[in-house]
């Protein structure tokens, strides 16, 4: 086994809270030295401290002028996308690694299943979204069989798992999920539309994706998906199909219209509907969508780690 790579979190809310425990129980290649926030009073923080994780809640500025500082090679910034920008500067000055969870797409897009072993030199990777991280796989699994014209992803999570700082990111979050769904899952055109759903009690998280096609084998995209679909329960197990994946064909007699790109076609509709359920690290189940995104987040460090200390796991 090699060394161990040390490494800390900015952002002591959901996300970051939730991140840190799974660091502490799955991760192969991390150690988490230092949890970062500006909430003196935060429920991470406390949970933090009594872990026996160095804190601070002076933010970037305390986080740099903590000991453990120097010795952190990978930085997990789960705030928001407006305070990444300062956190990329300040980190990269230092040359730490970012592993970035915020919707601010400062580096390149990473989806595991998709493109997980194309940014691993980089010093700066983005996490897309939550609702990215469950549905660009699929497109990119669509995409593997036929071209998709145009893409559209619906994501509906709890109200009680989206913190102050996933409501301060609504319009990021569309506009990032919308890219990464045509940068990384290969559409001509994405859409992306998130719902924070208040039912009680809490329902898990549920995502919808449609694909337009050119006429396609129904068979290889379903066998497509179902693939797909199984790498990325490697490491979200909660992660599955809510149903059977529907075709429509689209025919010259009823072609359909989609306004974002001015005008009708026809071809094979694929529909596809998926729950994610999270494994309760710190959250309740309900909370998938910040455990797809914490566990995409784990993995992809994980190999920058490995990549850092030049000695893969047996």
């Amino acid at each position: 086994m090699s060394a161990r790579v040390k490494a800390a979190i900015i952002g002591t809310g959901n996300i970051g809270t939730d991140l840190m425990f799974k660091i502490r129980r799955l991760s192969k290649r991390l150690d988490l030295v230092a949890f970062v926030g500006v909430d003196p009073q935060s429920d991470g923080l406390e949970r933090a401290a009594a872990l026996g994780v160095a804190t601070t809640s002076d933010g970037i500025d305390g986080f740099v002028r903590m000991p453990e500082f120097a010795e952190v090679r990978i930085v997990f910034d789960a705030t928001s996308a407006g305070a990444h920008a300062r956190h990329d500067e300040i980190l990269r000055r230092h040359g730490k690694r970012i592993i970035d969870l915020t919707p601010a797409a400062i580096g390149p897009y990473t989806v595991p299943p998709v493109n997980g072993a194309a940014n691993l030199d980089e010093p700066n990777v983005n996490m897309v979204t939550c609702g990215g991280q469950a549905t660009i796989p699929i497109v990119a699994a669509v995409a593997r069989v036929a071209p998709v014209h145009y893409a559209e992803i619906v994501a509906s999570i709890a109200s009680r798992s989206a913190g102050p700082g996933t409501r301060a990111n609504i319009d990021e979050f569309t506009e990032t999920t919308a890219r990464a769904i045509e940068v990384l899952g290969g559409a001509g055109r994405g859409k992306a539309i998130i719902v924070l759903n208040p039912a009680e009690p809490p329902l898990i998280m549920r995502d919808t994706v449609y694909c337009l096609t050119p006429d396609a084998d129904p068979a290889a995209i379903e066998a497509s998906i179902a693939a797909m679909v199984r790498e990325v329960q490697a490491y979200a197990p909660g992660y599955r199909l809510k149903q059977q994946v529907q075709f429509e064909r689209i025919g010259d007699n009823r072609p359909l219209r989609i306004a974002e790109m001015d005008g009708e076609f026809t071809g094979l509709k694929v529909s596809v509907f998926l729950e994610v359920e999270g494994a309760g690290h710190y959250l309740p189940p309900y909370a998938g969508n910040l455990d797809i995104m914490t566990s995409a987040a784990l993995v992809t460090a994980e190999k920058v780690a490995e990549r850092l200390t030049e000695a893969p796991l047996a």
